[in-house]
């Protein structure tokens, strides 16, 4: 379980840039010729945790829990899965909102702009790992949680807008909730197949 010390606004936050720049240099608990892990060490935050490869499937929940590299929780292990079932070499997992939670109620009560935006310039990162002319593959995958805070929304926007500079593809895995949420991959069959997700659509059923 992850149990945030403190509203994330109490916290010195590390800038995408500064983690970035720790993540390729110095020493590693973890094979770095595997894992891509921003910061490179436990911390209350997470910007980035994934595998590396050159046709990742990058996926989008809602807040980092206690997954790290070598040692995966449930939901990773589902993540990556799906991504090898679905033809990707790699995944990397992102997240709507960086604060560590196990549980989605501890997170922030009140946005920190400082700590998303942070976390946007490491989507952007992301985007731009593809290299020019590959479209992205963003599998949307956090499930009715979204509707925990109501800043969640408007992050969800701000990643769908970065995501549209570089012409990514949407996708959802599973049955969509009533509303239309993407499905949760802690509860996925194995072998599950993607599926193509009308972002744009989605996001005119939401309130931000």
């Amino acid at each position: 379980m992850h149990i945030p010390k403190c509203a994330t606004s109490d916290m010195e936050i590390l800038s995408f840039s500064d983690a970035l720049a720790g993540e390729e240099q110095g020493s590693f608990e973890y094979d770095r010729s595997k894992w891509l892990y921003v910061p490179n060490a436990y911390t209350e935050y997470r910007y980035i945790l994934g595998t590396k490869g050159v046709n990742p499937l990058i996926c989008i929940g809602i807040n980092p829990s206690t997954a790290k590299p070598d040692d995966l929780d449930n939901t990773l292990k589902s993540v990556e899965r799906t991504a090898a079932f679905n033809g990707y070499d790699s995944f990397i997992m992102f997240n709507v909102y960086a604060q560590r939670a196990t549980n989605p109620k501890d997170m922030d009560c009140e946005f920190n702009e400082l700590l998303h935006n942070e976390n946007m310039k490491a989507f952007r990162y992301v985007m731009e790992s593809y290299g020019e002319g590959n479209r992205p593959a963003v599998w949307a995958a956090w499930g009715t949680i979204i509707e925990k805070r109501s800043y969640l929304a408007g992050c969800v926007a701000d990643m769908v807008s970065i995501g549209n500079e570089y012409g990514a593809q949407w996708f959802t895995v599973g049955k969509r909730s009533v509303k239309g949420h993407p499905h949760h991959p802690l509860y996925l069959k194995n072998g599950t197949p993607t599926e193509e997700f009308d972002v744009c659509e989605y996001l005119n059923t939401l309130a931000y």
